[in-house]
């Protein structure tokens, strides 16, 4: 039996054209039916099975699951709400975008899966690119690997134009050196959504992603 049926991805839909508070104070209970309780029970099921493989997560749903509320301080878009729903399942769940882990984001468009490391500080991205350099060939053999680039689109993320003269000299060898974040993603159909299979499947990706995820977290640690 799948986690949710069709209503979850027509209230986005709906709430896209609609996005204020007075429509969706008028849909709060549907909200509530549709989206927010199937989706918690949801993340429940895939923290419980991430954290099978992955003691050091130990989070509840209310930990990973994003506010649908937007923030609004200081962006141009003052729509109040997001158009799409959202978890973060890693050790640190959504208060602490910088650990390795699984960020899924579900919407009307599809399903778009995230991971790596994210929104790194100075330390942490000092010592990744020092993981990296000390063995190149390890980590282009993680991220080479075929269940891995079959499923994702390669190590993404934007590059310092310059880097420490120490990295120079590896980064010739691996260009990633030069990232300030390392992260991966996939996008599945909207007709995921509603399937009997989508724990199955996102655990796929997950387990197709573990090797470079372990890599990432634990070269990002203090």
């Amino acid at each position: 039996m799948p986690y949710f049926d069709n209503d979850f991805i027509r209230f986005f839909e709906e709430l896209a054209k609609n996005n204020n508070k007075e429509w969706f104070d008028s849909q709060r209970k549907r909200y509530e039916q549709s989206v927010k309780k199937p989706f918690s029970a949801f993340v429940e099921e895939m923290i419980n099975r991430i954290a099978a493989l992955d003691p050091e997560v130990q989070i509840q749903a209310k930990d990973a699951t994003m506010r649908i509320n937007r923030d609004i301080r200081f962006s141009p878009d003052k729509t109040p709400y997001n158009t799409h729903y959202g978890a973060i399942i890693s050790a640190g769940g959504r208060k602490d975008k910088s650990v390795p882990g699984l960020y899924m984001r579900f919407s009307p468009e599809g399903i778009e899966l995230y991971g790596g490391a994210h929104m790194l500080d100075k330390d942490a991205l000092q010592r990744v690119r020092s993981a990296i350099a000390a063995d190149i060939k390890g980590f282009q053999k993680l991220i080479n690997k075929a269940a891995f680039s079959k499923k994702f689109s390669g190590i993404l993320g934007e590059k310092n134009k310059r880097i420490p003269k120490e990295f120079e000299e590896a980064a010739a060898q691996e260009p990633l050196i030069a990232n300030k974040s390392f992260y991966y993603m996939a996008k599945l159909d909207a007709k995921e959504i509603v399937s009997d299979t989508l724990p199955d499947t996102i655990m796929d990706y997950w387990r197709a992603a573990q090797p470079v995820k372990d890599f990432l977290r634990e070269a990002s640690k203090a």
